[in-house]
C-alpha cells in the first residue's frame, strides 16, 4: 500500500502500512544483542529486550516456539535470535518474534544441531506415533548416567523416599566430553540386549549448552529411538533441550522429575491395592445376593403369580382409563350444553319482544310509511301506529317533534 502524502490517515491505517512494510522486509532475520528483562508470563510466553550500547528492541518468545527455541537465556546473556520483525498494533511498538535463540559464539554448533534434528525428524525418529507408554509400576529401573554425578544422587533420593522396593541398575557412562556419546549409546544398547530393566532413564544434571552435546549426538539419538525398553530423557534442567528429548518416549524436565514419574509411593500402592480388593469383594457379594434373589423368584408358582399380577394391573389400568374417558366426554357435553344455554338466553334477551317488555315501544308513521327513528321525523298531523309488547294503539301527532 503506497502512502499518499496529501491524505489524512487514521492511526490504524498508518500502523497497518508500517506493519505490512516491516513484516514483509524483515522476515526470518538474525539479531545479536544482550538479553535484558527476561521474564515469563502466566500464559507461558517469554518477553525480554535485546540491546547493545546504543539501541534496544523488544522481543517475545511464544510458548508454541519455546520448546524448540534452542535454550532460554537469562539477563546479561549475549545471544543471537532468529525470528520475524512484527508490529503490535495495539501499542504501535515493533518487536522481533523469536523462533530460535542461541548463545553468541555457539551459532555454528547449534546450526549443525538444528540440521541434524531436521534430518532425523525426516527419518521418523521423533514420530509421536512411535512413542510408548511408560510402565506405571516398574520393578526394575535402569539409569544411563555418571555414577558420581548429581543426577544419580537426585534419582536415588527420590526412589528412597517414594518406594525403596524398586530395583535400580546403574549403567555408568561419562556425560560430557568427546568420549561420552559412544559409551552412552553402548550402554543403551547393552540394556536392551540383556533386557536389564522395565524402563530406562538417560540422564545427567544441568550444565552449559556445550556440556550437553553428547545427548544430541546422532549415535545416542539413534540408540534411544531404537530402544525396545521405554525410555525417558532427563537431561539438565527444564529449559535445557537436547535431541534425545525428541527421540525418547517421554521427556522429564529434571532427573528428579524422571524418578517421580517412574515410582509410586509404596504406601499409596498398597492402599490402592487394598481398596481395589475390597471393592471387588463387595461387588461380587452384591451380585451374588442379587442373583440369589432372582433365582428364588423364578419358581413356577412365583412366575404364575407374577404374570397374574401383571395382567390384573393391566386390566385395572384399562378400566381406569375407560372411566376417565367417560368422565371426560360427560364433562365436555356438560360444558357445551351450558354454553348453548348462555347463547340462547343472550339471543332471547336481545329479541324485539324482550325489549318492548322493558317499557319500550315501536312507532310506525303511516303518513310516511316508515318507522319513526326520531322525534324530529314526525310532523303535526301525522297518523301513527304505536306497537307495545301486548298490542298496537293508533294516534295522531299534534305538534312537530322538537316543539313538544
Amino acid at each position: 500500500m503506497a502512502v499518499e502524502r496529501s491524505r489524512c490517515y487514521k492511526v490504524s491505517e498508518i500502523t497497518k502500512c508500517i506493519k505490512d512494510y516491516l513484516e514483509g522486509e524483515f522476515y526470518s532475520i538474525q539479531i545479536e544483542g544482550e538479553v535484558s528483562g527476561f521474564k515469563p508470563s502466566s500464559s507461558g510466553h517469554f518477553y525480554f529486550t535485546l540491546k547493545d550500547s546504543t539501541a534496544a528492541i523488544s522481543a517475545v518468545l511464544f510458548a508454541r516456539s519455546a520448546k524448540n527455541a534452542g535454550y532460554l537465556p537469562k539477563d546479561g546473556d549475549l545471544v543471537v535470535v532468529t525470528g520475524n520483525v512484527t508490529v503490535y498494533a495495539k501499542s504501535g511498538n515493533y518487536q522481533i518474534v523469536c523462533s530460535y535463540i542461541e548463545k553468541a559464539g555457539l551459532g555454528d554448533i547449534f546450526a549443525e544441531l538444528e540440521k541434524r534434528k531436521q534430518r532425523l525428524a525426516a527419518e521418523g525418529l521423533f514420530d509421536e506415533a512411535k512413542k510408548r507408554p511408560i510402565p506405571q509400576y516398574p520393578k526394575r529401573i535402569g539409569v544411563v548416567t555418571s555414577p558420581n554425578g548429581a543426577a544419580i544422587r537426585d534419582i536415588l533420593r527420590v526412589l528412597k523416599r517414594r518406594n525403596n522396593t524398586i530395583d535400580l541398575i546403574i549403567l555408568p557412562a561419562p556425560v560430557q566430553g568427546d568420549e561420552a556419546a559412544p559409551i552412552i549409546a553402548a550402554q543403551i544398547r547393552r540394556a536392551n540386549m540383556f533386557k536389564l530393566c522395565d524402563v530406562l532413564l538417560v540422564s545427567r544434571g544441568g550444565g552449559a549448552p556445550e556440556d550437553l552435546l553428547p545427548f544430541s549426538d546422532e549415535e545416542v539419538v539413534r540408540a534411544v529411538a531404537a530402544s525396545d525398553i521405554p525410555t525417558i530423557s532427563a537431561v539438565g534442567h527444564e529449559i535445557d533441550m537436547v535431541l534425545t528429548d525428541f527421540a525418547a518416549d517421554l521427556r522429564a524436565p529434571t532427573p528428579s522429575a524422571a524418578a517421580e514419574m517412574v515410582s509410586r509411593e509404596a504406601e499409596n500402592v498398597i492402599g490402592r491395592i487394598q481398596e481395589c480388593s475390597q471393592s471387588i469383594k463387595d461387588e461380587m457379594l452384591d451380585r451374588l445376593d442379587r442373583a440369589r434373589l432372582v433365582m428364588e423368584n423364578c419358581s413356577k408358582e412365583n412366575l404364575r403369580h407374577s404374570m397374574e399380577s401383571l395382567l390384573d394391573d393391566m386390566h385395572q389400568s384399562l378400566d381406569d382409563e375407560h372411566e376417565e374417558l367417560l368422565r371426560s366426554i360427560k364433562d365436555i357435553l356438560k360444558e357445551n350444553r351450558h354454553r348453548l344455554q348462555l347463547m340462547a338466553e343472550g339471543l332471547k334477551a336481545s329479541s324485539p319482544e324482550s325489549i318492548l317488555k322493558r317499557g319500550y315501544a315501536a312507532v310506525y308513521n303511516k303518513s310516511t310509511d316508515q318507522y319513526a327513528g326520531s322525534a324530529a321525523s314526525i310532523k303535526a298531523g301525522d297518523r301513527l301506529n304505536i306497537t307495545f309488547w301486548d298490542g298496537t294503539a293508533a294516534a295522531v301527532a299534534e305538534k312537530q317533534g322538537e316543539e313538544v
